[in-house]
């Protein structure tokens, strides 16, 4: 996941289908998310990037740096000022769905049905060729490259129908701090536990105005439920992020390496490894962790004031929104090593 100074924000999700999975390498989720916001200024724009990009490269290999091999295919939310798209794909093969209402989700699963507005040229002759489609029933993106019943699709126990309840039940009603809610929801699954915990969180406010700045929120933190959610506003000469950038380990990097992955390094930022070490605090040390969680909240809150302040006064201090998310970060750490010292 991740956004542009043009308002162009990308989140990807792992899917898979009966397209079998490269293992070699090709390009990842997360190198198509980051390529998209790198090259385009438009949520449309970056679908393309991406298209072209899996037409020309293809996507696999193992996105896991250890042992496990992990691979998978991709489905992306792309969204801007003015649209939004669910782009889904099976090796090569893709279609695209132009949001134009409601509520929209993805998740672990194809989600694209009927309503195709943009495709791969060789897509349905494929499945065709696969023996997946008759060429006589009407297309269905899901129900033909996956193996989802997709008239059950939306009352499945899955992480994404239970999403889109989530959304669903708040439609027409939904603010960033909504949003925040249901990533933090644990019964869902949207908030994941255990070896596929959720790693960090996103969310964005993008407004029509284009005189209103786009305001990005990021947790840099696993599990939302006890991490805070900072503002991030594009503006120039921005400060560098050095609290939740991970080391850079130039030549030594086991990547640039081959076999890749015999050695595993600690990427974690600074941030991130506060963050853990308060675990300690979370579990072992009840009154220590409600004051931390507590302050936590409380600098959220403030943080989520000022934010609203810029939204309806319009006024944007360039100033000090430079280093507003390197101050937010360092707050938060502050909050981490009181409770873990003291």
């Amino acid at each position: 996941m991740g956004a542009n100074e043009h308002g162009v924000c990308i989140g990807n999700e792992a899917v898979w289908g009966k397209e079998e999975v490269c293992d070699e390498e090709a390009l990842l989720g997360m190198d198509l998310v980051r390529l998209g916001l790198e090259r385009a200024d438009t949520a449309e724009k970056a679908l393309d990037v991406i298209v072209d990009l899996l037409d020309k490269y293809g996507q696999g290999g193992n996105c896991s740096e250890g042992g496990m091999i992990f691979s998978y295919h991709n489905s992306f939310l792309i969204a801007d000022r003015k649209e939004a798209w669910i782009l889904e794909t099976a090796g090569k093969y893709w279609a695209a769905e132009k949001v134009q209402g409601g509520v929209r989700n993805i998740s672990n699963q194809l989600s694209i049905t009927t309503k195709i507005d943009r495709e791969h040229p060789e897509m349905r002759n494929y499945a065709k060729q696969k023996g997946w489609w008759d060429g006589k029933k009407e297309f269905d993106f899901a129900a033909t490259y996956s193996y989802i019943d997709t008239a059950k699709m939306m009352i499945s126990p899955s992480r994404y129908c239970e999403g889109y309840k989530l959304l669903d039940k708040h439609k027409g009603n939904i603010t960033f701090e909504t949003m925040m809610e249901i990533l933090r929801d644990k019964p869902s699954g949207i908030n994941m536990e255990g070896e596929f915990l959720t790693t960090a969180s996103m969310v964005s406010i993008l407004p029509q105005d284009s005189n209103l700045p786009c305001i990005h929120f990021f947790t840099g933190t696993p599990d939302p439920e006890r991490s805070v959610f900072k503002p991030f506003i594009f503006v120039p000469n921005i400060s560098q992020l050095l609290d939740t950038s991970s080391p850079i380990f130039e030549l030594e990097d086991p990547v640039k390496k081959k076999p890749h992955f015999k050695i595993k390094l600690d990427r974690r930022h600074p941030l991130y490894r506060e963050h853990q070490q308060a675990l300690e605090v979370i579990y072992n040390k009840e009154e220590k962790a409600k004051t931390m969680l507590d302050n936590m909240k409380k600098l959220e809150k403030e943080l989520f004031k000022e934010m609203e302040s810029i939204l309806q006064n319009k006024h944007l201090d360039v100033d000090k929104i430079v280093n507003l998310f390197p101050q937010c970060t360092k707050d938060e750490i502050r909050i981490y090593m009181s409770n873990i010292s003291s």
